[in-house]
């Protein structure tokens, strides 16, 4: 499984607000009450949300993405205890492996109801808002769409390159289109944004895959990231449709759930059905900014905790109660294992906002800030050296390595090492935004 989301730029030492990151929050927030300053609304404001950054879904995503390189890179390895590595189809049962694809939705939706403000109050209409919602939808599909295909074993004679050079060059040009360039001129931008695209029209046209090599680029499935555009598209919408109310993100949840039990009593295709659990799981990440950042009726910060906290137990129960219709399986989206995830990742949140925005406790955080600030980059990454390291046939570790303890120590270094590089980039202004 792997994942990843959203974005922030740096510009002469100075950390910005992105359009898709909420804001971090005040030094100085007092610990007993939430009364901090608010934004003035703009016109079609859906809500008033604290202006503050807050670091915590920073740290929160940074984390996330860590674990995310670890549990990738050693679910290719030997001898790995069962709690390491993904449930299988069949088990009622999960791991914190499990958890990783939900956390980033969690996260996702958390980030909608800022962004969304943050375009408004800049003077964007609603007809800009809809176009960028369908804009960033379209990329997150697209990238997802190529992922995916990449991963297809095609004959070698049947394109003009290999598989594995196809996909580098698709990274190179996925790259050149959504990078933050920051030149003074801007035609150069336009230059190179413009190669990235043709790169990519290109590798869409010359690809062929399947066993017998005549397949054109179709969607087998998604992908990661296109799971995650979709469910951005459908909250987005009903965010909007709401008017930034937790009941109608509710009700997107019940419309969602019912939608699997029904799927799965007709025994339809249950593909969009698992698409409706990640959608729910996502609106249960904008409910939470709701409940804890909505400053139209400004309460404690401890009222506020209980609403997480009774929110939390009420998606636990949610999950216990539809176990013994539906097992517990990431494999299968099922609605259980969505409630449970969503109560794990409210509860994970309130820790991180805890400690690192009302305690304060932020110097061990420098070490997550790179990569929560270009998720997408640290994404595609690995995948991008897995391919430039199939492509020229070596390996950075020996095949024995590759079991037990030693492949899980390395999984450990490697993941640190991605995280420093991607570090790297950003110095070298390598940001992806889309």
């Amino acid at each position: 499984m792997k994942l990843k989301y959203l974005f922030r730029t740096e510009r002469n030492g100075k950390e910005h607000a992105p359009s898709f990151s909420p804001l971090t929050l005040h030094e100085n927030l007092p610990g007993k009450s939430f009364r901090s300053e608010v934004q003035t609304k703009a016109p079609f404001m859906y809500k008033k949300l604290t202006t503050h950054r807050l670091l915590s879904i920073d740290i929160f995503r940074g984390i996330t993405i860590l674990i995310m390189i670890f549990v990738n890179e050693v679910a290719g390895m030997r001898d790995i205890p069962s709690w390491m590595k993904h449930m299988g189809r069949n088990a009622d049962a999960m791991s914190f492996v499990d958890v990783v694809f939900p956390a980033f939705l969690f996260i996702a939706g958390m980030s909608i109801p800022f962004a969304l403000n943050n375009r408004l109050q800049k003077g964007h209409t609603k007809a800009d808002v809809q176009l960028y919602i369908l804009w960033r939808t379209l990329g997150l599909i697209t990238l997802g769409l190529f992922m995916v295909n990449a991963e297809e074993r095609n004959k070698p004679d049947v394109m003009p390159l290999s598989i594995n050079l196809w996909a580098i060059l698709f990274f190179i040009s996925a790259i050149l289109v959504w990078n933050v360039y920051t030149f003074k001129n801007p035609i150069w931008k336009y230059i190179l944004r413009g190669i990235g695209i043709a790169g990519l029209i290109v590798l869409a046209l010359i690809y062929r895959g399947g066993e017998t090599g005549t397949e054109y680029m179709h969607p087998r499935w998604w992908g990661i990231l296109g799971l995650i555009g979709l469910a951005y598209f459908f909250n987005c919408i009903f965010y909007q449709l709401s008017r930034g109310k937790i009941p109608g993100m509710i009700f997107l949840i019940i419309i969602c759930t019912v939608f699997f039990a029904l799927t799965k009593h007709y025994d339809w295709d249950d593909y969009q059905a698992k698409n409706g659990t990640h959608i729910a799981i996502m609106a249960c990440g904008v409910i939470s900014t709701l409940i804890l950042f909505d400053e139209e009726k400004p309460s404690s910060l401890r009222l506020r905790f209980t609403k997480m906290i009774v929110f939390a137990f009420l998606l636990f129960v949610a999950g216990y109660f539809l176990r013994p219709y539906y097992q517990l399986s990431k494999i299968n989206a099922t609605p259980t294992w969505g409630f449970y995830c969503s109560a794990i990742c409210s509860v994970l949140f309130c820790i991180f906002y805890w400690i690192v925005d009302i305690r304060g406790l932020k110097e061990w955080t420098h070490f997550f800030r790179p990569a929560a600030s270009n998720p997408l980059l640290i994404y595609i990454l690995p995948d991008f050296i897995f391919y430039v390291i199939s492509y020229f046939h070596f390996s950075f570790i020996p095949y024995r390595w590759k079991h037990g303890m030693p492949s899980i120590i390395w999984s450990v270094c490697y993941a640190i090492m991605i995280m420093w590089l991607v570090a790297g980039l950003n110095k070298m202004k390598i940001r992806l935004q889309l």
